[in-house]
């Protein structure tokens, strides 16, 4: 890993569905890693994760990857990084990944499982003692994709937002839906956050925020106050 400025490889790369957001994801993470002296380097080759390839970076980012995007070297590569003290943070469609792959579900936390149609509704914000929440209010009113996930995350997992069922349709968790958590997994701090569907809200300032808090957080740059 790199011992002069923070460096992160932002992983793209789907082979089911493709969210149109994608550039402007990585437009925003490039931005926001400009504002705070982290290299950002993205890519959608799956070769970026054999061999040597991860030794540079902090932290690895899944941005709205689909399907199986890992060969079987680099998902040992990925698990031997993070043993190493590498950060990961997934994005929205990051839950729907690797599914064959078992460790992938301990990493992320929770795997999707369905979504209502894109409609506004409520973020309720329940820790704010997190640089990724400490910015936002006890509530987040946005338009999105209200992701369900099988399971939950488990007791391991520190749920800093969770849906409101009451001001959408189509939920299906009930009261307790995870929505933003982070966690340790093989030592390594893990994020995932799944809002980020529509190009739009990678302008939006409180989801760049967002954004900025999560990523300093897994690179251990800053650090929650519980």
């Amino acid at each position: 890993m790199s011992a002069a400025a923070p460096r992160i490889l932002l992983h793209t790369r789907t082979t089911a569905y493709r969210h149109a957001s994608i550039p402007y994801g990585i437009r925003a993470l490039t931005e926001l890693g400009g504002e705070h002296g982290i290299s950002v380097d993205a890519t959608e080759d799956p070769a970026a994760f054999e061999g040597d390839g991860l030794d540079p970076y902090d932290a690895v980012v899944f941005l709205s990857t689909s399907g199986e995007v890992l060969t079987d070297e680099g998902r040992e590569r990925l698990l031997a990084h993070l043993g190493r003290g590498a950060g990961f943070l997934g994005i929205h469609a990051a839950a729907c990944t690797e599914y064959d792959w078992p460790a992938y579900g301990e990493l992320l936390g929770a795997r999707f499982a369905g979504h209502p149609a894109l409609q506004p509704g409520t973020v309720r914000v329940d820790d704010r003692d997190h640089p990724a929440t400490a910015h936002l209010g006890p509530s987040w009113q946005l338009t999105d994709e209200w992701y369900d996930f099988r399971p939950a995350p488990g007791p391991g997992s520190r749920v800093l937002a969770r849906a409101d069922e009451s001001t959408y349709e189509g939920g299906t968790m009930g009261a307790d839906h995870p929505l933003v958590w982070c966690h340790t997994y093989l030592g390594a701090r893990v994020f995932y956050t799944a809002l980020g569907h529509t190009p739009e809200l990678y302008a939006v300032p409180a989801f760049r925020a967002h954004l900025s808090g999560a990523l300093r957080w897994v690179l251990g740059v800053v650090h929650s106050t519980s």
